[in-house]
């Protein structure tokens, strides 16, 4: 029986500081079914309400790279970042209502391997914390999966607990913030018998 493999969105949402720039992250509880006490990004699956034609926070290259290498049924570019936005809400408290063009810039694709115990085609966002609405310091009150919800500068958190393929998306966030340029997105592609990666 093939694993069914569900559309996902991540927000990597970050702030500059004078010691260099911090990411929120929070870690999913020990009993979670995915990746119990890990430290993730605020995520999840893209649900049906979360379905639009719009391209909230999105250029058009974005827009474009989402739909590559796609089955006939993925979520349309719209979808997948108002997934994204919703997700960061729930799981945080924090909102960026209206985003403009180039809010959400799509930074990172990656397909769970065969095996786990859910399977997600993940694609995550880079978002600037300077247009968000909501306490960016208080998470207490928060009602979500994800606990210690905080603010961490890059190599810090590269010290958590952290699933593989969100060390790596650490990385490429540490480059972009540095200035580097992306010559295309990285697609960790595991849909198949062998694992491939590629750029989009």
């Amino acid at each position: 029986m093939t694993e069914a493999i569900r559309p996902a969105a991540t927000i990597i949402l970050w702030r500059p500081t004078t010691s260099g720039p911090q990411v929120l992250m929070g870690q999913r509880g020990h009993a979670a079914a995915f990746m119990p006490s890990k430290y993730v990004f605020p995520g999840g699956g893209v649900d049906p309400e979360d379905a639009t034609i719009d391209l909230p926070g999105l250029h058009s290259d974005c827009a474009h790279r989402l739909t590559l290498s796609c089955p006939e049924n993925a979520p349309t570019p719209g979808t997948l970042t108002r997934a994204a936005l919703r997700e960061l809400t729930e799981e945080t408290g924090l909102s960026l209502p209206n985003p403009a063009p180039g809010d959400l810039r799509f930074i990172f694709r990656a397909i769970t391997p065969p095996g786990r115990s859910r399977r997600f085609d993940a694609r995550f966002f880079l978002a600037s914390a300077a247009n968000i609405t909501g306490d960016t310091e208080q998470f207490s009150d928060t009602l979500t999966e994800l606990s210690h919800l905080h603010w961490i500068g890059l190599t810090e958190a590269r010290a958590l607990d952290l699933p593989f393929i969100t060390e790596v998306v650490l990385a490429e966030v540490t480059a972009l913030l540095n200035g580097h340029p992306q010559p295309g997105v990285p697609f960790f592609d595991n849909s198949g018998p062998i694992p491939t990666f590629r750029r989009l």
